[in-house]
This record gives C-alpha cells, sequence and structure tokens, in this order.
C-alpha cells in the first residue's frame, strides 16, 4: 500500500495545516470553493495564504475575511517584487498586520538566482519587513534562493528579537537546513521532496532535521508532486488536498511513521503561528 493510498489513510486519522498556498493566484479563481472542499476531505483543516507583494497581500486578507478560522495569511514583500518597495510599503503591510488572521510577514527574503530585482534593492525591502516584523512580535515567512551567506547574515542581526522565522519551501542542502536550525529557524517542506531528479538534497536532509522544526506546505498552485498516482484537477496544478501525500513522503525520508510527522508539524505549525 502506497502513494494515494496511504495518503488517504493519513488523511483520515490526522489533520494538517498548509502553511504556504497561494490562492490568490489565477488558477484558483474558478473553482476555489472546490479546493477548500477537497482540502477539508483530506484533512487540511487550515490553509495559510501567502502575501507576495501589497495586492496580494491584500487579497489574502480578503479571503481570510472570507473563509474566517480555514484561512490565514501573511502579508510581505516577495524579493521578486522588491523593486516595487517605497515609503507606502512598510505602513501599508503595518495596517495589514493588524488584522489578527495576518499570522507573518512575509513572504519576504534574497533571491539572486533569478534578479528579478536588483540585490540591493532586495537587502533593502528584506532589512525593513525584519524590523517590522520585531516592531509588531510576529514571525516572518521567508524566501531564499542562491543568496544563503547575505540571508543569513541579515538573519542574525535580527533573530534574537524575532517571535519566530520559517525557510518556505525549503530545497537547500543539509548545512543549510542545519544552519537555519542553529538560528532557531523552522523548515518548510514542499513536494520538491517528491522529485527524483531535484529533491536529492532534500531527501538526504530532512533525515537531520529535527521533528520539532519541521513544516509541511504545498505552494499550490506550484511544485505539483510528480510521484502523484493520480493526475491533479486541473492539469499540472497543485492544491492542499496533496498536503497528506507531502507528509507521507517526508516521513519516509525522515525515518519516522507518517501519523507521527503530521501530529508533531501540526502542533509545530500551532504554536509558530498562533492559530
Amino acid at each position: 500500500m502506497c502513494g494515494w493510498q496511504c495518503a488517504d489513510i493519513i488523511a483520515q486519522m490526522s489533520e494538517f495545516i498548509d502553511i504556504g498556498v497561494n490562492l490568490t493566484a489565477s488558477s484558483f479563481k474558478p473553482d476555489l470553493e472546490a479546493v477548500l472542499r477537497r482540502a477539508r476531505d483530506a484533512g487540511v483543516v487550515s490553509m495559510i495564504v501567502t502575501g507576495t507583494n501589497i495586492e496580494h497581500s491584500k487579497l489574502a486578507l480578503g479571503l481570510d475575511q472570507q473563509y474566517p478560522g480555514t484561512l490565514f495569511s501573511t502579508a510581505g514583500l516577495h524579493p521578486h517584487h522588491a523593486s516595487e518597495f517605497d515609503a507606502d510599503t512598510i505602513p501599508l503591510l503595518r495596517e495589514l498586520c493588524q488584522h489578527e488572521s495576518v499570522v507573518a510577514v512575509g513572504e519576504c527574503g534574497l533571491d539572486y538566482n533569478r534578479n528579478y530585482s536588483s540585490p540591493a534593492d532586495q537587502r533593502r525591502a528584506f532589512e525593513a519587513q525584519l524590523q517590522l516584523a520585531c516592531e509588531l512580535d510576529l514571525p516572518v515567512f521567508l524566501h531564499q534562493r542562491d543568496a544563503h551567506a547575505d540571508f543569513v547574515g541579515m538573519l542574525s542581526d535580527y533573530h534574537q528579537n524575532l517571535t519566530g522565522a520559517v525557510a518556505h519551501c525549503f530545497t537547500g542542502s543539509l548545512d543549510e537546513a542545519l544552519h537555519y536550525c542553529a538560528l532557531g529557524m523552522y523548515i518548510g517542506i514542499t513536494g520538491w521532496i517528491c522529485d527524483e531528479r531535484r529533491g536529492l538534497n532534500l531527501q538526504r536532509a530532512v533525515k537531520h532535521i529535527p521533528l520539532e522544526r519541521i513544516m509541511l506546505e504545498t505552494d499550490a498552485p506550484y511544485l505539483l508532486p510528480r510521484d502523484l498516482q493520480q493526475p491533479p484537477v486541473q492539469k499540472r496544478r497543485n492544491e492542499p488536498c496533496f498536503l497528506p501525500h507531502i507528509c507521507e513522503v517526508t516521513a519516509r525520508y525522515r525515518g519516522i511513521g507518517s501519523e507521527n510527522l503530521a501530529r508533531s508539524t501540526l502542533e509545530n505549525t500551532r504554536s509558530f503561528f498562533n492559530i
């Protein structure tokens, strides 16, 4: 018994919170109600909608208000959008974060892989959001790609004053994971771990990440697990209902039972986001 059968059994016995889902993406507009219903049926009791810029942070908050208790959100400026950072950004984010359903500042961080915004702009926007998180006593929802040294250098200046930090959609090496854990950070595991080509580093690293530092996410509609036995409802679109499958695969590589991982990650998530 494996794949969807295992995931179905886990879903029947466990509850999950998807810490990173992009429900403001256009691909979810036609059937959002059905997406949420499939998530509930799979045992995903809550989802945290990712805010990537001011517009999408506002849209995410609107979804929270439409589905209270089920949806929460983050508010932030993704490094791809760091060139949009101006004098209004932090006041607008501060206002959004006053809402009880906004549970973290972010998605923020550094991405030197594509440099849609210059590294200097990225660092400026990231530091301002770290300061905001410290001011508001909120955790940070973080993104890092090909910028590890600068990323941990900046975090090191703030981590003692942060309520918490999670490396969203972690795809890095074991050394990076251990460095993050040494800073007291949490690690968000996605369906990247299901990829037999790109996920090898994560498959190796997850064995060494402390159980109390792991959370689960889909990053839907992105990162559809490559090993699903049943095709998704919409071609190539990931959904929160696949979170039990990610749990099952992560548990296998972590070397523990799926129910144990599900229970631990649920506790970690509720404590971290105070939900």
